[in-house]
């Protein structure tokens, strides 16, 4: 028999296929030791550690994207125990994740720990555009909390991504491989090509070979 969903955590159709396949229990027990609706200090202090998160967003007919922000250890901020901030630096210009965030403000961020403690951290709420005067009104944006977020490379972010969070929980370290990172140079927000990594898949080559022939 069904029983009421309406006060879990998760979607309608997490519970629905939990009763298909008999999880119920395990959901159940997973949402009660490991799910929250904020972050709690734990949390808020390993995303001050994390250099990489991976953003899911999707548009208002459900077509999904993904992608991936990356910056110095604390890029990603918790101004509180559910608001999170993250900058948007200059880019390709197509504005994927924000387009899709004006259409739907529903946000998945993960992140992953993939060099020290190799265990990750979901956490899903509502994102809101912030231009950088937007962000400066916030009276929980310190100074030297400024500082460290527009430092990256000496490019100030053009924008900011604000997210309340509504779910916050556990990814379990099991299958999390641990990497060795490397030093590297970064060019924060560049628009050369190259160091951009060019046409690395051939997609005009590919363009190119696809696109029928004139004759004169």
């Amino acid at each position: 028999m069904s029983t009421d969903n309406s006060r879990l955590p998760g979607s309608d159709g997490e519970h629905a296929v939990q009763e298909r396949w008999d999880a119920v229990d395990r959901a159940r027990s997973f949402y009660d030791r490991q799910m929250l609706d904020h972050l709690n200090e734990a949390m808020r202090e390993f995303i001050a550690r994390q250099e990489m998160v991976f953003i899911a967003t999707a548009d208002a007919r459900g077509e999904c994207d993904s992608s991936f922000r990356a910056g110095e250890a604390g890029f990603v901020v918790a101004l509180d125990e559910r608001t999170l901030v993250y900058p948007e630096l200059r880019g390709n210009g197509v504005y994927a994740s924000l387009g899709n965030i004006i259409e739907n403000a529903h946000v998945g961020l993960m992140f992953v720990d993939f060099f020290d403690d190799l265990i990750g951290l979901h956490v899903n709420g509502a994102a809101t555009i912030l231009e950088h005067e937007d962000l400066l009104a916030d009276e929980r944006v310190t100074v030297p909390l400024l500082e460290m977020l527009t430092r990256q490379g000496g490019r100030r972010p053009e924008r900011w991504v604000a997210v309340h969070v509504h779910e916050a929980y556990i990814h379990c370290s099991k299958h999390i491989p641990r990497l060795a990172k490397l030093d590297r140079q970064l060019d924060w927000g560049t628009d050369d090509s190259k160091r951009k990594g060019g046409d690395y898949f051939k997609v005009g080559e590919t363009k190119r070979d696809a696109t029928p022939s004139v004759e004169a």
